[in-house]
């Protein structure tokens, strides 16, 4: 699944010439871009990125992940974005948690035990290899949100319940303990790719978002 597209041309804004992140110009450049994200959850992802990026809480901003929890889990919606290129990297399937819904996400956890899904934007911190293999570690940007993925061990890792034949097999993928789980053969490829401080930001529509802030006071 991955996806190689053509890069699309880009042209600093006054905002990036001061060397600060223009969330809404890059949105403008990528609203063609084939293949990656619907305009909400780019829009989304990029104004927390962008404030994130601004604030020096992102050391990577050439690459920005997107997941897409309005999407059911049998359709790739894992996007890894080259923002200096203009390009989607990957475009992937990804599970999420068991208690957060079967097929499609219902409700969104940051509490320990939960065994689901967080929303929101999160920063990848260092790989290694636990007892899902060779794994991603996150920590959550948001207090109330994600601020517990660390200690909840909320990681990307590769696992043989996230795979096309699965999907077609259960009408749904595998389901994780709320991590963002991608499939065994692209997981070590995307993980160092967007590891050490890259952005990755969790969608689940106007709705769960603010129903996730709600629950954060």
């Amino acid at each position: 699944m991955l996806t190689a597209c053509v890069a699309l041309p880009l042209m600093a804004t006054s905002a990036e010439a001061r060397g600060m992140v223009d969330g809404a110009a890059i949105a403008h450049r990528l609203t063609g871009l084939k293949g990656g994200p619907s305009g909400p959850a780019l829009n989304a992802a990029l104004a927390a990125y962008a404030e994130a990026a601004n604030q020096g809480a992102v050391t990577r901003p050439d690459l920005l992940t997107v997941i897409d929890y309005t999407r059911p889990s049998t359709e790739p919606r894992l996007w890894v974005l080259d923002l200096q290129r203009g390009s989607v990297l990957y475009r992937e399937l990804v599970a999420h948690g068991k208690r957060s819904g079967e097929n499609v996400t219902r409700a969104f956890s940051n509490a320990e035990g939960s065994l689901m899904t967080s929303l929101g934007l999160f920063v990848t911190d260092t790989s290694y290899v636990g007892s899902n293999g060779y794994s991603l570690r996150l920590r959550g940007l948001e207090p109330g949100i994600n601020d517990n993925a660390f200690a909840r061990a909320i990681v990307i890792h590769g696992a043989a319940y996230v795979s096309q034949a699965i999907a077609d097999k259960l009408g749904r993928l595998g389901r994780s303990w709320g991590c963002p789980a991608v499939r065994s053969d692209i997981a070590r490829k995307l993980i160092d790719t967007i590891k050490g401080g890259t952005a990755i930001y969790a969608y689940g529509g106007p709705a769960a978002d603010a129903a996730s802030r709600q629950a954060a006071h």
